[in-house]
């Protein structure tokens, strides 16, 4: 269950297919509202999710983003087919930078990500899911990269982001077969990190974030990126990744905070810089 702490929500930033939630404690969610057509990303819908991302990107005050739905069956069901149908080779390749300009806005996005999955998240949808730090899925959810059904490849992403967490023979598997996977399986095979009851997905991540957002700020986003930039890199560069972050933090106003509110035994009070 959220927290109170999180109970309450401002709208901080709307468009046709986006909303932005503020909650207390320095959360936003970041919601999908397309309800009509399961939130399927069009161009509109992609630039919509690109502009929330760069609002977000650029607001210090926020700490942790849920990435949220607002349509009952779906999380996302990925690319909007019907519009794709009725483009040209030549609109294509002009929507192609709108539409990583979607996904690569929920990836980069420098604090810690978590995204609230229920019903179907399939090909874009998971895509989107699998861009942020953590994924929260209900049992109703029912994710995959099914794209070469369609003669197609996953594009947002799936094919770097899906064996960095289930493994590449795993991934090859899931993406070559196109199948359906439901979340007891997804949870078993590492696609998802935690199932919860129907309809909790996004009080579970709100009260995830808020437990994340107690944190310092400036360390969130400094272990975000020693995370982000050192998977993949051999030992000795990913430390001397993380040696960097380190630095960032070390002579901040949030280290100093956070010493200082130990030793006084208090919450601390977090200046975020």
């Amino acid at each position: 269950m959220a927290s109170e702490a999180v109970s309450e929500a401002v709208s901080a930033f709307e468009s046709e297919f986006v909303a932005v939630r503020r909650h207390e404690g320095g959360v936003a969610e970041l919601v999908l509202d397309r309800p009509k057509a399961m939130n399927a990303v069009s161009t509109a819908m992609a630039r919509d999710i690109g502009a929330a991302c760069a609002a977000l990107a650029a607001d210090r005050s926020v700490r942790v983003v849920v990435l949220s739905s607002t349509a009952e069956r779906a999380f996302c069901v990925g690319a909007d087919l019907k519009e794709r149908n009725s483009l040209s080779d030549a609109e294509l390749v002009r929507q192609r930078p709108t539409t990583r300009g979607a996904y690569g806005g929920v990836l980069e996005l420098p604090m810690p990500t978590v995204a609230a999955v229920h019903g179907f998240a399939l090909g874009g949808g998971f895509e989107l899911a699998l861009a942020c730090d953590v994924i929260v899925a209900d049992e109703t959810a029912v994710v995959g990269l099914p794209e070469v059904s369609v003669g197609v490849i996953p594009g947002g992403g799936g094919t770097q982001l899906l064996p960095r967490r289930v493994g590449a023979a795993r991934a090859a598997e899931l993406i070559f077969t196109a199948r359906r996977v439901e979340a007891a399986e997804a949870l078993a095979l590492g696609m998802v990190d935690s199932v919860v009851p129907a309809g909790q997905d996004t009080a579970e991540a709100l009260a995830l974030a808020s437990r994340m957002a107690a944190n310092s700020p400036v360390g969130l986003r400094a272990a975000k990126r020693a995370l982000r930039l050192g998977h993949g890199m051999d030992l000795a560069a990913g430390l001397e990744i993380e040696d960097a972050a380190w630095r960032t933090v070390a002579f901040s106003g949030d280290r100093a905070e956070g010493v200082a509110a130990f030793n006084e035994k208090r919450r601390p009070n977090w200046p975020g810089e």
